[in-house]
């Protein structure tokens, strides 16, 4: 398909470009080699990632440098000293900065190219495993195996699920990592015949490319049985406990599903090269619908977005089910940050009928039988008359209530800055339109999850 070739004319690297990725990556392993030396420490620098197996796009220069210790190392001790490795290197780079996964790792720059320097155990099998990132030891090594020249059909998933913002697997994005495009052309064998048979792989559901369900029953089975609401299990290769699509929700799936479908059937640049989407009236759009726009807008904390999105998600859910508990329909959230952060409602009604007590006189007094008179429901307690009055609430007093009383289900980091939120009705400000348009306006284009 000549769509294919204009495509991966514009994301592979050139030969330029794979010369200059080539010299980086060396240049970095030297150094890794060189403060090995220093320390005479027995470890082992490895890359890994998709330079290591020559499925990166261009423009795209991660390098994930693996440094990997004996298995006898206790694991404080791998920590320990690997952090210190790491920091020796990040020194010889342009800069540097400790980050934390299961343990720390350094973060560098180098001459354009982002660095992750991480510790591992050198590992030959699943069995050997010890800590998460491991197995990227043997990701790489299987990947490099398997993948017989399909190289630029990655490139063409990949860039294919970035255009559809269902890539990565980070807990705020919840879509198809790296591996998982690899594993899925490996299986398939391009990248048009696993569009053609997305309704097979939703279907299927079950990938064991591996054949662990042979070699290895009970484990791989109990990994079926525990990730069975999972929309797709892709059995690890290198560890039979694992399924590599366990972090791909189900939202993220349907939209894969749905643009393949729709790619099958009329190709296009746009589905690689998505154009920037024109805005309309956010404020028409309401109008039109009939629905209304709460919007809680509040300082942005200093969290990490792997910390912080999951937090709004967690955050703006907590608002859904408290406000349907209170008679509200919710028909749909949205959350993340500009200079503050927010989390966006659509809801049916901004004010909700209440009734409320209404005390009246004694009903022996001269003003028992005009109140008696006014009102139709009637009824008294001891010598008083009492009735009953309906009002109409506002959805930010019962907002500021539920709040209040700590009655939402909020992220833990984001309880204090969300109760003192300023929470607008039908209003964004400017930075934010542009945002509310596209989430009100639930067009095709724009399908999220």
């Amino acid at each position: 398909m000549e769509l294919l070739k204009e495509v991966l004319e514009r994301i592979k690297p050139s030969e330029e470009e794979r010369a200059l990725v080539n010299a980086v990556t060396q240049e970095i392993l030297k150094i890794a080699e060189e403060e090995i030396g220093k320390k005479d420490l027995e470890v082992t620098p490895r890359l890994v990632g998709s330079i290591a197996k020559d499925t990166y796009l261009s423009g795209d220069h991660d390098v994930d440098l693996f440094l990997a210790f004996p298995l006898e190392v206790p694991l404080e001790e791998l920590r320990k000293i690997g952090l210190e490795l790491g920091k020796a290197i990040g020194k010889r780079l342009e800069s540097y900065e400790i980050a934390y996964a299961e343990h720390p790792y350094v973060r560098a720059f180098y001459k354009g190219f982002d660095v992750d320097i991480v510790p591992c155990y050198n590992v030959k099998s699943w069995r050997e495993v010890k800590t998460a990132v491991d197995r990227s030891l043997l990701h790489t090594e299987w990947v490099v195996k398997h993948l017989d020249g399909r190289n630029d059909e990655v490139r063409l998933l990949k860039k294919f699920l970035k255009g559809i913002n269902a890539y990565g697997s980070e807990v705020y994005v919840r879509g198809f990592s790296g591996y998982l495009t690899e594993l899925l052309i490996i299986k398939y064998g391009s990248f048009m015949n696993l569009l053609e048979n997305v309704e097979f792989l939703g279907k299927g559901k079950i990938i064991d490319l591996e054949g662990w369900l042979k070699k290895e029953p009970e484990i791989a089975y109990k990994t079926v049985e525990r990730e069975g609401e999972s929309p797709l299990i892709v059995i690890d290769p290198v560890d039979p406990r694992r399924n590599v699509a366990s972090s791909l929700s189900w939202e993220k799936f349907g939209v894969f599903y749905f643009k393949a479908k729709e790619f099958v059937e009329k190709p296009g640049i746009g589905f690689f090269f998505p154009s920037k989407a024109k805005a309309g009236d956010y404020k028409a759009l309401l109008k039109k619908k009939g629905t209304n726009l709460v919007t809680l807008l509040f300082p942005k904390p200093e969290l990490v977005d792997d910390v912080l999105l999951p937090q709004l998600e967690r955050s703006a859910k907590g608002f859904e089910k408290s406000l349907k508990r209170e008679g509200f329909e919710v028909f749909d959230l949205n959350w993340g940050y500009t200079e503050k952060a927010f989390i966006m409602l659509e809801v049916d009604r901004v004010e909700r009928p209440r009734v409320i007590l209404k005390p009246g006189p004694e009903f022996l007094g001269e003003r028992a039988l005009d109140f008696y008179t006014k009102n139709q429901k009637v009824w008294i307690r001891g010598k008083r008359l009492y009735s009953e009055k309906e009002v109409k609430e506002g959805i930010v007093d019962v907002i500021e209530d539920l709040l209040t009383k700590n009655q939402v289900a909020l992220g833990k980091n984001l309880r204090e800055v969300i109760k003192n939120a300023e929470i607008l009705i039908n209003f964004v400000p400017p930075e934010l339109e542009e945002e509310a348009y596209l989430f009100l306006s639930k067009e095709k284009w724009n399908i999220k999850g």
